[in-house]
């Protein structure tokens, strides 16, 4: 069967299936991502750039897609570190300039991860300009999706693009990391939480980060969870200590040898962050 999108089937099994092909074909180049998108979706699509954030804005007569692309490849000793060390040391802020003063109406209290925000914020200008832009030519359902960093940005952004009166249809991500702390879920829930679809596999260890900010504010998901795959083989206990090591390295406490004891625990895990392995899995 072709990958469609349902327009009146919110979390509907096919709009999971075509916005995973979205979201796996965003890893592509500009080239050969417009053939692919074009081939296999049924879009026009084009790529936005910024620094190393890569965003592809897919339309036809019927839908926009905007896809983000996620981090590379984590599955490595080094990218491991660079995950609990570098992507996950990041403090919980209120940003600074046009997207902190958007953001600062999630409320008092609301804080979100300053690398997220950054990444965000050099591709939000074309990318809100692209969407307003094609809304103009025809108004029609706006999707969003992205697999790792890029659910995380899938969200933030589609967040804001409601704050602009831009009206977001649905967001699906899948291994999308946290974004924020309890007060500003809340109101990305109030406001997106019956939309949005978030697929874990529940062997993946890249939702579960960050635990903690260097602050020890403590980083949430919005509720809504799709979740897929059974628990961790080793059981509950052994993926909250899982956890517990990813949170102490939060806290710069992972050190020398203690990295590759976690390297240890979660190397076979990461085939379970792949977007192949999610793609498999939703179908």
């Amino acid at each position: 069967m072709a990958a469609t999108l349902v327009e009146d089937g919110l979390g509907d099994p096919r709009n999971a299936a075509y916005l995973a092909i979205a979201s796996d074909l965003a890893y592509l180049p500009a080239e050969e991502g417009a053939k692919r998108y074009r081939d296999e979706l049924g879009l026009d699509a084009r790529l936005l750039v910024a620094n190393t954030t890569q965003v592809y804005v897919g339309t036809n007569a019927q839908h926009i897609v905007v896809a983000f692309r996620g981090t590379e490849n984590p599955a490595t000793l080094e990218g491991l570190k660079d995950w609990l060390l570098t992507d996950a040391m990041n403090l919980l802020i209120l940003p600074q300039g046009r997207l902190g003063t958007d953001l600062a109406a999630a409320g008092v209290g609301a804080r979100f991860h300053q690398g997220f925000v950054d990444a965000l914020a050099g591709v939000w200008p074309e990318l809100s300009s692209t969407v307003e832009a094609e809304m103009a030519k025809a108004d029609r359902p706006l999707w969003i999706t992205g697999h790792s960093l890029g659910g995380a940005l899938a969200v933030m952004s589609a967040w804001l693009f409601t704050r602009a009166f831009v009206n977001v249809h649905q967001v699906y991500t899948f291994g999308g990391p946290m974004i924020g702390n309890v007060e500003a879920m809340k109101a990305f829930e109030a406001d997106l939480g019956d939309r949005t679809f978030r697929y874990v596999d529940t062997n993946d260890l890249v939702p579960r980060l960050p635990a903690f900010s260097l602050l020890a504010n403590e980083f949430v998901h919005c509720p809504t969870e799709r979740a897929l795959g059974a628990p961790p083989p080793d059981g509950p206990a052994a993926w909250n200590a899982l956890t517990g090591l990813a949170s102490q390295a939060v806290n710069g406490l992972i050190q020398g040898t203690l990295i590759d004891q976690v390297w240890k625990l979660v190397e076979a895990r990461f085939a379970a962050h792949m977007m192949d392995n999610y793609r498999k899995k939703i179908g």
